[in-house]
């Protein structure tokens, strides 16, 4: 049976509605109380990117910063899916160095650099460099935290490495998911990914920007977070809506996009975590619902309200740049409170 999503953005042509996207979202506090939702929020997806920030825990908190002495925008590039701008290739070379690796032990691949799509431009003909590749931030992570454990690197993506058991252990830790519970399946990066009920991944989120130390990851969490928030050009890049909706908080909110249509945001001064999933995974129809459940949710003044206007409002151009619609949200978010469903008795069903 198909997942019960709800209308997220709808997009007008002629002041006639042409498209419609819809989804789910989960916002969900620290105690692990579902507070508010829309469509499916315990719909079980992909994390994708998303889960940056849950695969540099083990990392963080063995001393790998210190040990290499990571310094705080390399610390949120961990973290990124960056745009290949010249100061995030400058520092995954730098991050890589430090650990003794090169640019020729990343397994992510390669592909043209974020940043030419994101500011209309051709890219130019590959080959590309993997530094360029929007997760070498993550990968130059993974690669340090072999070095450190002195586990192999030649196979460090493979699902039963030490690397990978550790990192599937924090997700299932910072989500309340048991492992057995985690579906696995492999990033566009070639990193295995996990799939879990959306309203744990915002209950990881809630969990990644809470003050205090966490009690198996210690202050982990908490250096991860103010990283992303204190750097968020190295998360994203400009133009991108990481950046965005960091800047908008004035350092309030810990962000991270996901492929197909998933954003997660913690929110430090109210103790929450919020998740978004757009169903045919297009990231327009994401954008003004990020907006929209902000607002409702009254995380927006009126200076955050105007600084992400062209992310609630997207206009529709054509090849000549004239106006030809706009998007605009209809998501509305519901009322819940209840504590999450377990996930071992959700599988049982």
């Amino acid at each position: 049976m198909p997942t019960p999503h709800a209308p997220f953005t709808e997009f007008l042509r002629g002041g006639i509605v042409e498209s419609v996207h819809v989804g789910s979202v989960a916002v969900v506090d620290r105690d692990g109380r579902l507070l508010y939702g829309a469509g499916s929020p315990e719909a079980v997806t992909f994390t994708r990117s998303s889960l940056k920030p849950l695969q540099a825990l083990p990392f963080v908190a063995a001393g790998g910063l210190e040990r290499f002495g990571f310094t705080r925008p390399e610390t949120a590039l961990l973290c990124a899916s960056h745009s290949g701008e010249p100061r995030h290739v400058e520092a995954a070379a730098s991050m890589l160095a430090k650990a003794g690796n090169s640019a020729a032990d990343l397994q992510c691949g390669s592909h043209p650099p974020m940043w030419y799509e994101t500011h209309g431009e051709v890219p130019p003909r590959p080959p590309y460099s993997p530094l360029a590749h929007n997760c070498s931030g993550k990968h130059s992570g993974m690669l340090a935290h072999c070095v450190a454990c002195g586990y192999g690197r030649h196979d460090y993506l493979a699902l039963e490495h030490p690397l990978q058991r550790e990192i599937r252990a924090a997700v299932a830790h910072m989500t309340g998911t048991p492992e057995s519970a985690l579906v696995a399946g492999i990033d566009g990066c070639s990193a295995p990914n996990y799939a879990l009920p959306l309203a744990r991944l915002a209950f990881a989120f809630a969990r990644l920007a809470a003050p205090e130390a966490d009690p198996v990851y210690d202050r982990a969490p908490r250096r991860l977070a103010d990283a992303m928030s204190a750097h968020p050009e190295m998360v994203s890049g400009e133009g991108r809506v990481d950046l965005a909706l960091t800047r908008a908080s004035r350092g309030d909110w810990v962000c991270k996009i996901g492929a197909e249509g998933v954003q997660a945001i913690g929110v430090r001064s109210r103790g929450i975590g919020i998740a978004l999933k757009v169903a045919d995974g297009n990231r327009r129809g994401l954008h003004p619902a990020t907006v929209a459940a902000l607002d409702q949710l009254g995380l927006l003044d009126a200076e955050a309200r105007g600084a992400l206007a062209p992310w609630a409002a997207p206009a529709l151009r054509n090849y000549q740049g004239l106006s030809t619609g706009e998007g605009r949200a209809v998501l509305v978010l519901d009322k819940i409170d209840r504590p999450l469903t377990p996930v071992a008795q959700r599988a049982a069903q």
